[in-house]
């Protein structure tokens, strides 16, 4: 322990201080976003779910502009309408063995960016704080 009062010791690791709680335009563009999240996710299952997510996102997107998650809904977006055409081009191209690997690609890719996404959202942090 150090002989200072309010010093860290040097065997414990200082602690960021805690995030303000969130405003209620923040509270719900988190919602809105982990609903979004969910609804791509479900979307692997049954496609209507991946359009319910991605179209929801770029309905609300205006609602939240200058919020702490407004990233969030540019990534839904973006992993919507990337994974939706590269989808396309998988399908079309399957008949030759690029379609499988295509296909493939944007599932590990979407996966990886959901699951990001989520894990920023849980920790009410914007998607691209790296913090």
């Amino acid at each position: 322990m150090s002989g200072f009062p309010n010093q860290p010791s040097p065997h414990q690791p200082a602690t960021k201080p805690p995030r303000p709680p969130l405003s209620p335009q923040d509270d719900n563009a988190k919602t809105q976003a982990l609903i979004a999240y969910c609804l791509l996710g479900a979307g692997y299952f049954t496609g209507l779910f991946w359009v319910i997510g991605g179209g929801g996102a770029m309905v609300k997107i205006d609602d939240f502009r200058g919020s702490l998650f407004e990233d969030h809904f540019v990534n839904i977006i973006e992993v919507f309408w990337w994974g939706m055409g590269m989808t396309v081009i998988g399908i079309v191209t399957t008949f030759i063995f690029i379609g499988w690997l295509i296909l493939l690609g944007t599932f590990i890719w979407t996966v990886f960016k959901i699951v990001k996404g989520l894990s920023q959202l849980t920790s009410n942090r914007a998607y691209a704080d790296q913090g």
